[in-house]
């Protein structure tokens, strides 16, 4: 498994997408605010992912 970079776009649960701001032992710092769709959906700005949960989608 790759580990993500930071600025790669990453996804994850059921679609999300976000750029990558810190990577961490175990998991990436997100900035959700990537999507078209987040101020509709109510988001946090930023979330933790494990390395386990995500795809790279764009380097």
């Amino acid at each position: 498994m790759r580990k993500a970079a930071v600025g790669n776009v990453i996804e994850f649960k059921n679609g999300l997408r976000g750029i990558v701001e810190k990577v961490n032992e175990n998991s990436v710092i997100v900035n959700l605010t990537y999507m078209q769709n987040f101020r509709e959906m109510d988001l946090d700005e930023k979330t933790v992912v494990n390395h386990k949960n995500y795809i790279i989608v764009d380097e």
